[in-house]
C-alpha cells in the first residue's frame, strides 16, 4: 500500500521520527540542553515533553562531556538515548565520549556491551555564527571506526535515516544543517526506514557524477540545472551516510559518466572527500578522463561576515566552475 506523503519541514520531519519510535519501543529517550520545556534550541523537539513527560524527554546543564558520558552509559545498561548537541560544535568538549568510548565499547568488552545511542544536532556553517560554532564535524569524526555516521538533505531523508539510527545497535553521529531545518518536502506517514549505506540517485546525467550528502547536495542540483544550459549533463549521487558509505554506487556512476566532481563542506584536508577521491582512483581509474575534482569549504576558519562565508563554502559557482574544468571546458 503507498503510503500517504504531507510536505513537512526537514525540523518536523527529525521530531516525528524520534516521537514514532518513542511510542514503539519505551528504551528511546531524549537529552539534551533545552529539548524539554524550551521545544528545542531549534524547535526540533515541539510538543515531545507534553507526550512523553519529563522522564523520556530530560533538559540537561551545559555540560555536554556529562550528559554524552550519561548517554553512554545508559545506552550500556539497555536504554536507547538520543542525545541532542545544540550545535555539533559544541560536541568537541564531549570528544572523550563520544569518540573514545561509544565507538569502541561493543570491541573492547567482547561483545557484551554494545551502545544504542544517536547523536543529533546541527552541523556545518550556520550563518553567521562565527569559526567556533561552524564546524563541520564530519571530517573529524568520520575518521572513527565502530560508529555509523548519516547526513541526510531533504525531509523525507530526515525521517527515514533517523528511525534507522535510533533502531541501530552501534553509536550513530546524525548531522543536521541548521539551514534546512525550514526546508519543506513530500514525508511518508508511518512506518519510513532508510537503510544505510544506500545512496540517492538525485538527478540522472550522462557527462559527469557529482558526489555528495547533506545541504551541499542542493548546491549540486542547482550546479546540475546551470551546466545543462551549456549542454553538460550532470548525474547527482546524494551518499546520506557516509559510514558506511554506498562505494558502489559510486563506482557504477563514475564508469558510466568516465568525470567525478565532489562536493564535501569539510576542509580538503583527511576530509570524507578525500576518500571518496581515492576510491574513485582505486575503482576507476581506466574509466576516467580526468582526475576527480574537488569543492570543499576554504581552508581557513569559518569567516563571520556572511559574504566571506558565502565564499567560504562550497556553492553553486564552484561546483560549475569545477565541472567545466573536469571536462576541460574551463
Amino acid at each position: 500500500m503507498t503510503a500517504t506523503m504531507r510536505e513537512i519541514e526537514f525540523r518536523d520531519a527529525v521530531r516525528e521520527a524520534m516521537s514514532e519510535e518513542m511510542r514503539r519501543d519505551m528504551r528511546v529517550m531524549l537529552i539534551g540542553e533545552e529539548v524539554a520545556q524550551y521545544n528545542g534550541a531549534y524547535k526540533v523537539s515541539r510538543g515531545m515533553l507534553d507526550e512523553f513527560g519529563p522522564r523520556r524527554v530530560i533538559d540537561t546543564p551545559i555540560s555536554e562531556s556529562g550528559f554524552a558520558g550519561m548517554a553512554i552509559g545508559a545506552a550500556m545498561l539497555g536504554l536507547r538515548p538520543i542525545v541532542e548537541f545544540m550545535s555539533w560544535s559544541f560536541s568537541l568538549v564531549a570528544a572523550d565520549p563520544i569518540l573514545n568510548n561509544a565507538p569502541k565499547m561493543l570491541y573492547m568488552s567482547g561483545g557484551q556491551y554494545g551502545c544504542p545511542v544517536v547523536f543529533r544536532g546541527n552541523d556545518g556553517a550556520g550563518g553567521q555564527l562565527g569559526s567556533t560554532h561552524s564546524w563541520a564535524v564530519e571530517g573529524l569524526f568520520s575518521n572513527v571506526p565502530g560508529l555509523k555516521m548519516a547526513i541526510p538533505s531533504n525531509p523525507a531523508d530526515a525521517k527515514g535515516l533517523m528511525k534507522t539510527a535510533i533502531r541501530d545497535d552501534d553509536p550513530v553521529f546524525f548531522l543536521e544543517s541548521e539551514r534546512l531545518l525550514s526546508l519543506k518536502g513530500d514525508v511518508p506517514e508511518g512506518e519510513h526506514l532508510i537503510p544505510f549505506g544506500q545512496a540517492r540517485v538525485a538527478r540522472v546525467g550522462r557527462d559527469c557524477t557529482l558526489v555528495s550528502f547533506g545541504r551541499p547536495v542542493h548546491f549540486c542540483l542547482e550546479a546540475a540545472d546551470a551546466l545543462a544550459r551549456e549542454g553538460i549533463d550532470c548525474e547527482v549521487l546524494d551518499m546520506r551516510t557516509i559510514r558506511p558509505l554506498d562505494a558502489g554506487a559510486i563506482v557504477r556512476s563514475v564508469r558510466r559518466t568516465g568525470a567525478c566532481v565532489v562536493v564535501d563542506q569539510s576542509w580538503s584536508f583527511g576530509s570524507p572527500g578525500s576518500e571518496v577521491a581515492a576510491l574513485v582512483h582505486r575503482e576507476c581509474f581506466d574509466d576516467l578522463d580526468n582526475h576527480v575534482h574537488r569543492v570543499h569549504s576554504a581552508d581557513v576558519p569559518a569567516p563571520y561576515s556572511y559574504d566571506l562565508e558565502q565564499e567560504y563554502l562550497p556553492n553553486t559557482r564552484r561546483v560549475c566552475e569545477a565541472v567545466r574544468a573536469c571536462l576541460y571546458r574551463a
